[in-house]
């Protein structure tokens, strides 16, 4: 990710109550008008402003889905506008739906309430924005995107871990994770007399099928298998719960995101990748990885996940990951990791010390396909040498004085913004969620307690 441009002329304003944010950096070099809208959105450099305008009663019938079940995936009806600067993009009768697993909240107000113009109160909140989600055509597509994921920066007074983390994927050449960027998020109820912002958010790219077109040089095929891993995804038993995501408010621990036709064999695929990695010996199973998966990648992958303290992951808690299988076939196929949700990062951790915790014993052992790898000894040494490049001071990835500039630039590209309409998280600070079990680290702070210092150490201390 390139550094974002900050909107010095908007240093001035105030910003609460303020409906106009249209000042945006010159327009940048043109960028590869690739078919599905990955660089023209995440490789530009400026920060794109987004409206989303909702009529009252599909803002009220919102709020009711939320009320009666607050996992709802349930979409209504809105409009949307994306002003990066260079040009203004608008869709007309998109989908809008709420977001999060333990972050969801309700938007607006209090269980049982509708939308009240005169004493708003707002609140900060994920959500999902599908273009074409009613209307099936072109022209319900922004740059080239028909999905957008905005994220408010949850527990992150810093707002930059998951920033952070999807770009040091980027950087360590993970091209299996999705992009991130910041935007300014507008949203306008009908009949209010003007835009309330919702201020800073992520817009994150979402992983699935034009996700993997995007990606097809590198998974070689985008017509395979996609499966969400959500808490209790092991990969250690095919006693699981195995579902569709069909489109209900249902969750699955590994849930396929494919049509329902191709569902059996899906899941029949996956049981059967489980059962080899569960149950074959050790030279069977050195083999038989090397034939169905990148196996460098896998580690590279892994190794900037725990070096950036992921510790709500596969390995260490069965969590917060896709897995893509590039052919249908039962057997002949490649298995890709995708990494997924890292804003509990960077020092903010609940289940263990995230910046002293042994690299090469990450998680727990029952959670095999990293255990697994890291008992061969060639496959140990490239996740070792993948964790000492990443803390490696000439390669400026993770080494904690190129890390601290990278922040504070992007610290300073959204200063002027943070201030929004919801009175949420409106300053930027550096320190973890307060609910963590590490409330020293610091990200800006060099000492002791600077994570990126001590992660480095540790790494140091591990593989060398």
């Amino acid at each position: 990710m390139k550094r974002f441009l900050p909107i010095l002329l908007f240093a001035a304003l105030a910003f609460c109550g303020c409906e106009e944010l249209d000042l945006f950096p010159e327009p940048q070099k043109e960028v590869n008008k690739d078919k599905y809208g990955t660089d023209r959105v995440y490789g530009s450099e400026a920060i794109p402003s987004i409206r989303i305008s909702v009529p009252l009663d599909q803002w009220n019938a919102l709020l009711g889905y939320y009320d009666e079940n607050n996992k709802t995936k349930k979409y209504v009806s809105c409009d949307v506008e994306y002003n990066d600067g260079a040009s203004i993009e608008k869709v007309s009768g998109a989908g809008l739906r709420l977001r999060g697993n333990t972050s969801r909240r309700r938007p607006e107000g209090e269980v049982g309430e509708t939308h009240n113009p005169e004493e708003t109160v707002w609140h900060h909140c994920h959500f999902g924005v599908h273009l074409d989600k009613f209307t099936k055509d072109d022209d319900h597509r922004i740059k080239g995107i028909r999905k957008m994921n905005l994220k408010w920066f949850k527990d992150d007074p810093n707002y930059v871990r998951e920033i952070y983390c999807y770009d040091l994927f980027q950087r360590a050449g993970v091209w299996t994770a999705p992009h991130s960027k910041y935007c300014l998020l507008w949203l306008k109820v009908e009949g209010d007399p003007a835009y309330t912002y919702f201020g800073v958010y992520e817009l994150l790219e979402p992983i699935d099928t034009r996700f993997l077109k995007a990606r097809k040089e590198g998974f070689g095929d985008a017509g395979g298998n996609l499966w969400k891993c959500r808490w209790g995804a092991s990969l250690n038993s095919t006693n699981a719960d195995f579902g569709l995501d069909d489109g209900t408010d249902a969750e699955h621990t590994y849930e396929f995101k494919g049509e329902k036709e191709a569902y059996g064999a899906a899941e029949a695929q996956l049981k059967d990748f489980i059962l080899k990695l569960t149950g074959k010996g050790e030279d069977s199973f050195y083999q038989w990885i090397q034939e169905v998966c990148d196996v460098p990648l896998l580690l590279k992958t892994y190794a900037v996940n725990v070096t950036v303290g992921m510790w709500d992951d596969y390995w260490n808690n069965q969590n917060n990951y896709y897995i893509y299988f590039n052919a249908t076939d039962k057997y002949a196929y490649k298995f890709y990791f995708i990494p997924f949700d890292y804003d509990n990062t960077l020092g903010t951790s609940l289940m263990m010390d995230a910046g002293r915790k042994d690299p090469l014993n990450w998680g727990d052992d029952s959670n095999l396909l990293i255990r697994r790898l890291l008992r061969f000894d060639d496959f140990r040494q490239i996740y070792k040498d993948a964790l000492l490049e990443l803390v490696d001071p000439d390669k400026a990835l993770f080494y904690y004085t190129a890390s601290i500039q990278r922040i504070t630039d992007w610290q300073n590209s959204i200063k002027d913004f943070v201030e929004n309409d919801t009175g949420e998280d409106c300053m930027i600070y550096d320190e973890p969620a307060p609910w963590g079990n590490m409330p020293n680290y610091r990200l800006l702070t060099e000492g002791p307690d600077n994570f990126f210092q001590v992660k480095t150490q540790t790494i140091l201390n591990t593989c060398k």
